[in-house]
């Protein structure tokens, strides 16, 4: 154990959050398993393909969890297993049918996709996940499968695999003649659970695949938990058809035709199938801490295979830790349409800050559903972490939200960036479709929002305003955007009745007087009070809710030609007095 030391405090209380209370299981268990030694969280990413926000909360679980612990004063190392030695199982969407040659090498032997800067396919996945993780303030410890098999790192672990091949062999045979609907009804059932709400959604929830891999149950000589790598055409298409324990002689044949015999003592081309592989790897790391997927949860799963070899083979412990539930997108279908695929935390740090995205997985105990906006709900997403931000600012917050927040504005090594002026999303949202991300208008409106306080730079709200900029010209349809009328609608203007005009009227004549954010929000609700001889601070009743609705469809038409938009004062502020004027009063 380490010393203590300062670090922003977190209530420790176990009723607090669920992230305190795995922090005291996790800590009484490894005081109990290896006293004084640093404590080890893990998780494990497939780069077959795009890491995905499902994903994402593999990684955030034990992130939370060991950063709480490193709070606290202990040591503790997070590591990520990058299974970059896993075969590469198909060729997805959008990738030319030529990579299909590829199929059974491991992904650091297959080629990046097309155009792409990294040496090979895991590389190319990777590299955005890491960069990600690292605008999170996720700190951990990388480990490359590929780098470990192929330099012998776990020889010994192999050869004593190998050596008790039929003790594995019984323990996977009491699940084989399970019924295999069974595992398939179950899981059906966790994603009916978890309402994923289409075929895209669905791929989002899926793990690695890596739960489906073959045991090492398919050759014919017997059972050998190891696969080799065929030398000549590097696939995994390889038939194990002899092993010697004393001399360590291993026959294959590959499907390729070639055949050889090697020296297991001293291969270093192939790996342990999944479900050793796993609680092999577990016992090597002495992992306490590691968080399942919904695709490790069927009766005869690898996680719970791998709890009774890690045991019974290794002579280990299984981790603790959650089975994790799904991870949905908001306005999935659309991003799904256009992209190929799922998003992943590079698309979402594009358009939300770090903190948020961080509290989103954060406030939500690991076997809760939850999602994750891509539509107009990042919106309300923003005002509730906005409207947080203020309970934490005045005191009032509940205990278990205040946790929330600290852990996604910070961590055991510090503050994340913020944003210095963080204006209402929705408003620098419409502001930027307004203007059409023009620097100079941007900042005028901005600055006139509260003459008392002007906004001087547009730095002050970045960067806020960035992804809010960027959440409007990617995810908004060109028909949802606002336009503004260049010309005043002038046969809407000569249709109009006289109560219809002298409301047109108020407003402008309290344009002046009311040119601020709070002023205008006054003004704009204020003008069918005074029309209906209501004082300005008056209840709206339903007959008021009625007048206000059509005067503001009535401006809506005017200024952008469709009954709804962005809020009037943002959108009176953008358009500018002089322009309002003119398209008001024609």
């Amino acid at each position: 154990m380490t010393a203590r030391k300062e670090v922003p405090t977190v209530a420790q209380s176990t009723e607090t959050d669920w992230v305190s209370r795995f922090a005291d299981e996790v800590i009484a268990e490894a005081e109990r398993r290896a006293p004084g030694k640093p404590i080890v969280c893990a998780s494990g990413l497939s780069p077959s393909g795009p890491i995905h926000l499902g994903n994402l909360r593999e990684v955030m679980t034990p992130h939370l969890v060991a950063d709480e612990i490193r709070r606290r004063g202990f040591a503790c190392v997070h590591i990520v297993s990058w299974d970059d030695y896993d075969r590469y199982r198909k060729v997805p969407a959008g990738i030319d049918p030529s990579w299909s040659e590829h199929i059974g090498k491991p992904l650091t032997s297959v080629p990046a996709p097309p155009g792409s800067p990294h040496p090979n396919w895991a590389e190319h996945f990777k590299a955005p996940m890491i960069e990600a993780l690292g605008a999170m303030g996720i700190e951990f410890d990388g480990i490359s499968q590929t780098e470990k098999y192929t330099s012998g790192a776990y020889r010994e672990q192999i050869l004593h695999a190998m050596r008790h091949r039929e003790q594995i062999d019984a323990v996977l045979d009491r699940y084989r003649t399970k019924d295999k609907a069974g595992a398939k009804d179950t899981k059906k059932q966790q994603q009916k659970q978890q309402k994923p709400v289409d075929e895209a959604e669905l791929e989002a929830a899926e793990g690695s695949g890596a739960a489906a891999e073959d045991d090492g149950s398919a050759g014919g000589a017997g059972y050998y938990p190891y696969k080799p790598y065929c030398s000549v055409c590097e696939r995994d298409l390889t038939t194990v058809t002899s092993y010697d324990d004393e001399s360590t002689e291993l026959a294959y044949t590959c499907a390729c035709g070639h055949g050889e015999t090697v020296l297991l003592s001293e291969h270093d081309r192939g790996k342990l199938v999944w479900k050793v592989d796993w609680p092999m790897r577990w016992a090597y790391e002495g992992v306490v801490f590691e968080p399942s997927g919904v695709d490790h949860s069927s009766p005869g799963s690898s996680y719970v295979v791998g709890g009774q070899i890690v045991r019974e083979v290794f002579g280990g412990d299984q981790p603790i830790g959650p089975m994790y539930a799904f991870v949905g997108i908001s306005g999935m279908a659309k991003m799904s349409s256009s992209k190929g695929g799922v998003p992943t935390p590079a698309d979402a740090l594009e358009i939300m800050e770090a903190p948020l995205l961080r509290w989103l997985y954060a406030r939500r105990r690991p076997n809760q559903s939850f999602k994750i906006a891509f539509d107009q709900e990042i919106q309300r997403t923003y005002d509730e972490w906005d409207a947080l931000e203020r309970k934490i600012g005045d005191g009032s917050a509940q205990p278990a939200d205040a946790a929330a927040h600290s852990r996604a504005t910070r961590t055991a090594g510090g503050e994340l960036p913020r944003t210095p002026r963080p204006l209402p999303y929705r408003m620098l949202a419409s502001v930027v479709d307004i203007t059409t991300g023009h620097d100079e208008q941007t900042l005028r409106i901005l600055g006139e929002l509260d003459p008392e306080n002007p906004v001087k730079s547009l730095d002050e709200t970045r960067p806020r305003l960035d992804r809010a900029e960027r959440w409007i010209t990617t995810q908004v349809p060109a028909e949802q955007r606002t336009r503004v009328r260049d010309e005043p609608d002038t046969e809407l203007l000569a249709s109009l009745g006289e109560t219809e005009r002298e409301s047109l009227r108020l407003l402008l004549d309290g344009l002046d007087e009311h040119w601020s954010l709070d002023g205008l929000t006054t003004l704009v609700y204020g003008v069918p009070k005074l029309q209906a001889g209501l004082a300005a601070d008056a209840k709206p009743t339903p007959e008021l809710k009625v007048a206000q609705r059509t005067f503001f469809a009535l401006l809506y038409r005017l200024l952008v030609g469709r009954d709804t938009g962005p809020r009037l004062p943002t959108l009176l502020l953008a358009v500018g007095a002089d322009r309002v004027r003119k398209l008001l009063a024609g």
